[in-house]
């Protein structure tokens, strides 16, 4: 069956005019969308539907990353509708069930995008099962549910037992949209399709991983959904655990999403929860100064905007390496990097001052910017004895394949959706397993003896406690992939 109909919850808000509706436009472009498919938005601003495909247009001009012709739109442009009206107002909702099954016109599949704050999404998976909208009659039905899930363990719980009320887990597509990038896809690739690394990939040749995600930005118009939650529902409970995972799964028989999902699960349920004392040594929150001022943010706000945290993995893989995971807005760069820091020459048989030591070897995973792979290592100065200096070999995206060789990740994530494929989103287990993980830590900045909530200057990597962090073992944050750009 090609007859598709793509749901749109808050096609009113940014998300879809900065991000769905200039993916789904390069995809009918590449002639990846179904042949019969019709795009509708839902929400409560009140638009006709030439005025809404006119605002949409006019937003992918200043969103879209490729170019395109003005009859490739006007085509497109004819497949948007949009229906005005509140999920908390039943009768909206029926009246939009009855307008969509008419345009329908027969059977046809379903894909729901709840592009909402996510206080809004049990109310619309249960509008949803009441209306009859996702009842699996002449064609399947699926809801793809953005991140945060829950803003805490709690809440998190509460929405898995709303959404399987309503909707079967194959169903549901929890999107973490870091796992549409090219470059966190590629993560797999470099470690199971190449056999140079993965016998280096273990404890007894890696002395430490960094993962960073860095802002330049503020919360900007986020802010009062940030105020809710912080850096740590927001970017590690999906984000930084999610790229965790990919680096230190262990290799999966098939790319089925099955099988990718239990991997995951595995690593997961053998990361070491942190305890009180390491909540107090190994974990630093702080805030940008001018946060409290932002627009609808609490002036007394204590919400951290930066953390640092150190976790370990018990498992034969993994015993005893320190993973250092930071976030953080309005941070010096832009910048997602994996550092997979290798360990020290057992013993130098070159002559060096006695005060210096060799520079251990590193392996950067550039995911934005600078997207591509690096190597460090130690070569010889040439016309010297011995001295060494550190060098580097890399990989671009830009220029092996092109500048505009990497589609927008929502590009990949909704035709996944569209054709039924799970491997890119989260599973429930997933989720609630990285829940158990940073509710500890949620738990232990709200108590009195958490640690302080520390300002830091706008434009830096945060609060110098991070680095002291990472001092307590000998270690020091990265440059990553700034060195190279």
């Amino acid at each position: 069956m090609n007859s598709t109909s793509i749901v749109i919850f808050g096609a009113s808000g940014d998300l879809d005019k900065r991000k769905l509706i200039p993916a789904l436009f390069n995809l009918f472009r590449k002639s990846r969308l179904p042949k019969d498919f019709r795009i509708v938005g839902f929400s409560g601003t009140a638009y006709e539907d030439e005025t809404f495909r006119k605002m949409l247009h006019e937003n992918l001009g200043e969103n879209a990353e490729y170019t395109y012709k003005d009859e490739e739109w006007n085509e497109f442009a004819r497949r948007i509708f949009y229906i005005t009206g509140k999920v908390s107002h039943a009768e909206d909702v029926d009246r939009f069930a009855s307008v969509l099954t008419k345009m329908e016109n027969g059977p046809a599949n379903r894909l729901f995008y709840l592009a909402t704050p996510p206080l809004s999404f049990a109310p619309i998976v249960i509008e949803l099962g009441r209306s009859g909208l996702s009842r699996e009659e002449g064609g399947w039905r699926r809801v793809v549910i953005e991140k945060p899930f829950g803003s805490d363990m709690k809440a998190a719980l509460e929405l898995d037992e709303t959404l399987h009320k309503t909707l079967t887990e194959r169903q549901i597509y929890r999107i973490d949209h870091y796992l549409g990038k090219e470059t966190v896809q590629n993560i797999l690739v470099f470690r199971f399709g190449n056999t140079i690394f993965e016998p280096l990939w273990n404890h007894y040749n890696i002395e430490s991983v960094q993962i960073t995600v860095a802002e330049t930005e503020g919360v900007g118009s986020r802010a009062g959904y940030y105020d809710t939650v912080g850096i740590l529902p927001d970017m590690f409970q999906n984000h930084l655990l999610t790229l965790l995972t990919l680096v230190a799964m262990e290799p999966p028989a098939t790319t089925t999403a099955e099988a990718l999902h239990n991997e995951k699960v595995k690593v997961l349920t053998s990361v070491r929860p942190l305890n009180r004392q390491d909540i107090n040594q190994y974990t630093v929150r702080g805030q940008y100064i001018g946060y409290a001022t932002e627009p609808k943010v609490e002036r007394s706000s204590r919400r951290a905007t930066f953390a640092a945290v150190r976790f370990f993995i018990d498992n034969w893989r993994w015993q005893g390496v320190p993973f250092y995971l930071r976030s953080g807005k309005n941070l010096a760069e832009k910048s997602s990097t994996i550092v997979i820091q290798f360990k020290s020459p057992p013993h130098s048989m070159f002559s060096l001052p006695a005060d210096m030591k060799m520079t251990p070897n590193s392996l950067i995973l550039c995911l934005q910017p600078d997207e591509g792979i690096h190597i460090r290592f130690e070569a010889k100065v040439p016309d010297t004895a011995a001295d060494m200096r550190t060098v580097d070999m890399g990989f671009h995206y830009d220029l092996s394949f092109g500048p505009m060789s990497i589609p927008e990740a929502y590009e990949r994530l909704l035709l996944d959706a569209l054709n039924g494929d799970q491997s890119l989103y989260m599973r429930n287990d997933s989720t609630e397993k990285a829940w158990e993980l940073i509710q500890p830590i949620l738990d232990g900045w709200s108590s009195p003896d958490a640690p302080p909530l520390i300002l830091y200057e706008p434009g830096t990597w945060g609060p110098v406690e991070s680095d002291r962090m990472l001092a307590k073992d000998g270690q020091h944050w990265s440059e990553g992939c700034s060195i190279h750009s």
